[in-house]
């Protein structure tokens, strides 16, 4: 990578003309304190960081949205002003790092800042000439010389104090001039003090003038995804910046009547409530709106968020969270939440079926028809997420399902048979996989969902659930074990299963508080007659602790034959 210096004074006057920041820059965020200790850091002769700056060629300006630099911030109305490119006939230079540092020197030589302390500030930044420049070598951090932001009618102009205003040195080509300009205001002072204003307008004006302070990258390419991974990564310090972030940010750029950014933050809070609680991102809200916007391509790129198509998500808006909320709510009630719902694209395809079908009240529907499409739909949701079904090349999966549902001439029944082809999924579990299902661990990725197949039957909405040890969990540290009689071999049996799929049901979060670590024997005789048939106990003579490995054994076979008749 090469790196090309600069001078200040060549970026600050090509600022808003032939630099600009796209959309998927953050605002201007720094306080006066640190434009300060930048400038402090430019006059010492420190270095303050490279730069990278995107070159765009004119033939590709107007395909990007781009805000100008902010001249004079107002931290009430800290907004950057839409660029007009229009009349700019030549390539131009977008800045993908260093804006906070470009801004900072721009509102220091030209601009203002206005802030609240007590009251509303509009403040420009000032040197004082009088501050002899000794570097604190105990405390580094201590600024060398004395910049700072005052307002023009609150200067102090004495022996101590001789306050001169930066972007007064872009005025003077020559130093001698910015010194001549000077005379005027130091000639009753001491000559020690003269020499020292002298020395600092001469040390400014190298920085600004003379010196190439700046070292920047230039990236050339055109290539909009690249650019936007090197923008990621030359601003990942600190909190790192996601993909939907700037995506969100190019959307909130483009969106005509509505703020993108306000939007979709709050449809996901929205949706996040419904049940028992959902961890839904912006980015799910993203896939969804370029998936339930027809016609769009569905890949989560940077080209795919172009003006034309951000237009047509901002149109069909209304219609994404119409079919998303209901998709969400649906789930909910038949037991899916955050725990269980591990890939959330696979809640688009039923988005799209139902929004096909023209139905946005689907989810409270008691229509035969309805109510057996709802258990296609809960049954094809299990399988694909039990089966990993959009754990690779999803977007190709994704588009491909779309494609299916296009291709419909009726929306009536929901495709179960023609999806699960397209995914290479059976509507069935073979041997080997119902083993692998049944060591699923407490509290496992997939142990919650697993346990809902138990559960046909049940109603789930507006109830919360917990995973519980049939056989308590504190039986089984091995100090109890122990203390029971049971050789090592015992010991290791139990605590194989004690944890798994075998020894765990899902009963209601009242039930599990009153179950607490009472013996599975004396809990099972205070349940109703149908409580084995509910949660898949076998019928035994006795359900003491030392009964736990014929139990287990005979709740296997039970399970193996439930999740084969699935």
């Amino acid at each position: 990578m090469e790196y090309r210096p600069i001078r200040i004074v060549d970026v600050i006057s090509n600022i808003n003309r032939e630099y600009y920041l796209p959309a998927i820059q953050r605002e201007f965020v720094w306080e006066p304190a640190r434009i300060e200790k930048l400038f402090d850091s430019i006059l010492g002769d420190y270095p303050i960081g490279s730069m990278l700056f995107w070159k765009v060629r004119e033939e590709k300006k107007d395909d990007w949205t781009v805000y100008e630099f902010v001249r004079n911030f107002n931290r009430e109305n800290p907004h950057n002003k839409l660029a007009n490119l229009k009349g700019i006939n030549r390539d131009i230079y977008f800045i993908l790092d260093g804006q906070q540092r470009l801004t900072s020197l721009y509102i220091g030589l030209k601009g203002t800042y206005r802030y609240f302390y007590y009251r509303w500030r509009t403040t420009r930044l000032y040197l004082n000439l009088l501050k002899t420049p000794i570097p604190d070598e105990e405390n580094p951090e201590e600024l060398t010389y004395q910049f700072e932001f005052r307002e023009g009618n609150i200067l102090s102009n004495n022996e101590k104090e001789l306050w001169y205003q930066t972007g007064r040195i872009l005025d003077f080509g020559d130093a001698e001039d910015a010194k001549e300009d000077i005379e005027k205001r130091i000639s009753h002072l001491p000559e020690k003090l003269q020499g020292n204003a002298k020395r600092l307008i001469g040390c400014l004006h190298a920085r600004i003038h003379t010196i190439p302070v700046i070292n920047y990258y230039e990236e050339k390419s055109q290539d909009y995804d690249k650019v936007l991974t090197i923008f990621v990564r030359a601003n990942s310090a600190g909190k790192e910046l996601e993909y939907s972030d700037l995506l969100l940010a190019t959307a909130t750029a483009k969106w005509k009547n509505l703020d993108a950014r306000k939007e979709i933050h709050d449809f996901t809070d929205h949706i996040n409530d419904f049940g028992p609680g959902y961890s839904f991102g912006k980015d799910f809200i993203l896939k969804g709106s370029l998936y339930l916007t027809e016609d769009l391509p569905i890949q989560y790129r940077v080209k795919n968020f172009n003006k034309p198509n951000l237009l047509k998500i901002e149109n069909n808006w209304e219609t994404i969270k119409t079919y998303i909320s209901t998709t969400v709510r649906l789930v909910s009630k038949y037991g899916f939440n955050s725990k269980n719902i591990v890939a959330p694209l696979s809640l688009l395809p039923i988005s799209f079926f139902l929004m096909k079908k023209g139905n946005n009240t689907f989810d409270k529907s008691s229509e035969i028809n309805d109510v057996q499409n709802q258990i296609k739909i809960r049954k094809w949701l299990i399988f694909a997420i039990l089966k990993n079904a959009f754990g690779g090349s999803s977007d190709t999966k994704l588009k491909n399902i779309r494609d299916i549902f296009t291709r419909l001439a009726s929306y009536s029944t929901f495709p179960l048979k023609e999806i699960n082809k397209e995914l290479g999924i059976e509507s069935k579990f073979s041997d080997d996989e119902i083993e692998e299902i049944l060591t699923n661990n407490y509290q496992g990725r997939y142990t919650y969902l697993v346990l809902s197949l138990l559960y046909p039957d049940r109603e789930w909405k507006d109830s919360v659930f917990h995973e519980d040890h049939i056989y308590p969990q504190s039986e089984f540290q091995v100090g109890k074990l122990r203390s029971r009689g049971y050789d090592d071999q015992k010991i290791q049996r139990y605590r194989t299963y004690y944890n798994t799929i075998l020894n765990l049901q899902l009963i209601t979060d009242s039930e599990n508080l009153s179950k607490s670590s009472t013996p599975f024997e004396e809990w099972i005789s205070m349940r109703d007659e149908d409580f084995k048939r509910r949660h898949h106990i076998p019928e035994m003579e006795c359900y003491d602790f030392d009964s736990f490995e014929d139990f287990i054994q005979k709740r296997k076979y039970i399970l193996i034959d439930f999740l084969k008749k699935i």
